[in-house]
């Protein structure tokens, strides 16, 4: 099975890091391929395109890369046409993945957005370009959930992969000590 999948910015490639590791678990022979970071990377990604060219911030940083980064855009779009993943994975990055999808999902690419932007935060309105986009969103927060179901998103909460590198009961010894 081939995955398409594109990460942004450092915590896209942890996030995709460890969602390919789960999969890689159960399915040994999965190939990735589009946008990595060095950790997916690491996993097996073969990254068409360094992925710092997409983590730009700020106003004057972002118009100073657009056309780059729509050039990267439409480049992928054609590519993945082309050669068309099973499934496509947005990972983050909602400014640059929603449209990527919205051009996937119209040619019968399926898509699938993995950490949801936080419509329940701010640019609430965006809920409607997501459900043009995805064919499904995967949730870190349960919270989110209904918010996708209420709006007739397919979505599933499947939990944030950090949650399980951080101790239920805090050493709070250690913690003192490192802030010494």
């Amino acid at each position: 099975m081939k995955i398409g999948i594109v990460a942004g910015e450092a915590s896209g490639d942890l996030l995709g890091s460890l969602l390919m590791k789960a999969l890689l678990a159960r399915h040994a022979e999965l190939e990735f391929f589009g946008i990595a970071g060095p950790r997916m990377q690491g996993c097996g990604a073969a990254s068409w395109y360094p992925m710092e060219k997409l983590a730009v911030r700020g106003y004057v940083e972002v118009l100073k890369s657009w056309r780059e980064i729509a050039g990267i855009r439409k480049q992928l779009i054609a590519r993945f046409i082309a050669e068309p993943p099973d499934v496509f994975i947005g990972i983050d990055a909602p400014d640059f993945n929603l449209e990527l999808e919205t051009a996937l999902k119209k040619r019968g690419i399926p898509t699938i957005h993995y950490a949801s932007p936080s419509v329940w935060a701010w640019r609430g309105e965006r809920i409607k370009k997501i459900g043009a986009a995805v064919s499904k969103i995967l949730t870190l927060f349960p919270f989110e959930a209904p918010l996708y179901e209420n709006a007739g998103i397919p979505v599933s909460y499947v939990g944030h992969p950090l949650a399980e590198t951080i101790p239920e009961v805090p050493d709070k010894e250690a913690a003192r000590e490192q802030i010494r």
